[in-house]
C-alpha cells in the first residue's frame, strides 16, 4: 500500500528554460509502514514517546485511561500549545475514567464523555500530528500493563488515518457517522463483523487467534465451517470461570488446538487478534479492539485493521505460539 505522487515536469518560468528531459528522479513520498508493539514485552516507552514527539495535535478515543504519565504527557502538550482531544467511555467506565476526564479538563485538554449511543466506546486510538496513527488492543491502564498480553500497530497510512480523523471528529460531537474505512479499517459497529467473518472465511490453511471474549455464534459457526475444510485453528483464548467453555468444546471437539488462561490477576489474554494463512501469500492479521462479542461487534464504537506486514505477522505470530505453548490446553 504505497502513497506515491505523480511526478509531474513544470515550465520554469524564472529562467525560460524547459526542464532537463530527463530530469534527476525526484524523491517519493515513502510506503506505509506498520510498527508492531508487542506487550508486555516491549513495554509502554514508545506510546510515551509518540505523545511526546507531538507538534501540532493529539487525537485519543480511549476506553479506560488510569495511566498518571499519560495525564501527564496530555496535559504538557496542550501547556505547550498542542491542540489536545480525548473521548472516553462513559457507559461503562465513567467512573474509573472520571479522575483522567478531570485532570484533562483542568490542564486546556478539551476532553469528551463518548457518545451514549453506542453501547460502550471501547476503542482504543490515538493520533499524533494527523500523520501518525497506533491502534491498540491494549487500555492504558498502568496497572495491566505487566501481566497483560495486548498488541499495538503504530501506522503512517496516509487513507487509513484520514479515516479516523473523519470519525474522531464525528465522535468528538456525538454526530453521527458510517466510519470510512481507509485501506485496512475494521468498525464496529459497521463493518467489523463482515470483516472478521470475511477474514475466517477465506482462510485456506491456518487461523491463529487470541481472544479474550468469545460469544458470538456467527463467529464461532464461521470457525467450525473453517475446520470442516481442514483449515488448522489455534486459538489462545481467556476462559476466566469456564465463561467460554461451552464454545470451546464445541471448537475441539471440531479439531481446534486451544490453550486456555484464567487469572484475573496473573497473565492475562487481552490481545484481539487473528492471523491468516501466515507463511502464505494471501496471508493476512487483524488486530485491534474488538472481541468477539455481538456488542463488540455490532453496539460498541472499536477500532481494528486487517493489513499485510510480514514484520507484524511475523511478531504476532512468535507471541501466540509461545501463549499456546505456555497456556493450560483445552
Amino acid at each position: 500500500m504505497k502513497n506515491k505522487k505523480d511526478d509531474v515536469s513544470t515550465f520554469d518560468s524564472k529562467s525560460h528554460k524547459k526542464p532537463h528531459p530527463n530530469p534527476k528522479p525526484q524523491p517519493q513520498p515513502s510506503s506505509s509502514f506498520y510498527t508492531l508493539l508487542t506487550e508486555p514485552d516491549q513495554g509502554t516507552g514508545a506510546i510515551y514517546n509518540l505523545l511526546s514527539s507531538a507538534k501540532t495535535s493529539i487525537d485519543m478515543t480511549m476506553y479506560e485511561l488510569i495511566d498518571a504519565t499519560v495525564i501527564e504527557l496530555l496535559s504538557t502538550a496542550a501547556a505547550q500549545g498542542v491542540k489536545v482531544r480525548v473521548i472516553l467511555d462513559q457507559n461503562e467506565e465513567k467512573e474509573r475514567n472520571t479522575t483522567a476526564f478531570n485532570a484533562l479538563n483542568e490542564n486546556r485538554v478539551s476532553v469528551h464523555w463518548a457518545n451514549p449511543s453506542f453501547s460502550c466506546t471501547h476503542q482504543k486510538t490515538i493520533t499524533i500530528d494527523s500523520a501518525t496513527s497506533v491502534i491498540m488492543t491494549l487500555n492504558l491502564t498502568a496497572q495491566d500493563y505487566p501481566t497483560s498480553r495486548d498488541f499495538a500497530v503504530i501506522t503512517n497510512n496516509v487513507n487509513d488515518i484520514a479515516a479516523i480523523q473523519a470519525t474522531f471528529n464525528a465522535d468528538f460531537i456525538d454526530a453521527s457517522i458510517t466510519p470510512p474505512t481507509g485501506d485496512n479499517l475494521v468498525w464496529s459497529p459497521t463493518n467489523s463483523r463482515s470483516s472478521l467473518l470475511a477474514l475466517i472465511n477465506g482462510a485456506q490453511k491456518s487461523l491463529l487467534i487470541s481472544q479474550e471474549e468469545f460469544e458470538d455464534s456467527n463467529i464461532e459457526n464461521a470457525i467450525l465451517a473453517a475446520l470442516g475444510r481442514n483449515v488448522s485453528v489455534t486459538l489462545v483464548q481467556e476462559n476466566v470461570q469456564d465463561k467460554f467453555t461451552k464454545t470451546l468444546n464445541a471448537l475441539k471437539n471440531a479439531g481446534a488446538q486451544i490453550a486456555v488462561y484464567s487469572s484475573q490477576t496473573g497473565y492475562y489474554i487481552h490481545a484481539k487478534a487473528i492471523l491468516a494463512d501466515y507463511g502464505t501469500s494471501a496471508a493476512k492479521l487483524f488486530i485491534g479492539s474488538e472481541n468477539f462479542s455481538t456488542y463488540s461487534l455490532d453496539r460498541n464504537r472499536e477500532l481494528g485493521l486487517i493489513f499485510t506486514d510480514a514484520a507484524c505477522m511475523a511478531g504476532v505470530q512468535a507471541a501466540l505460539t509461545k501463549d499456546f505453548n505456555q497456556g493450560t490446553k483445552f
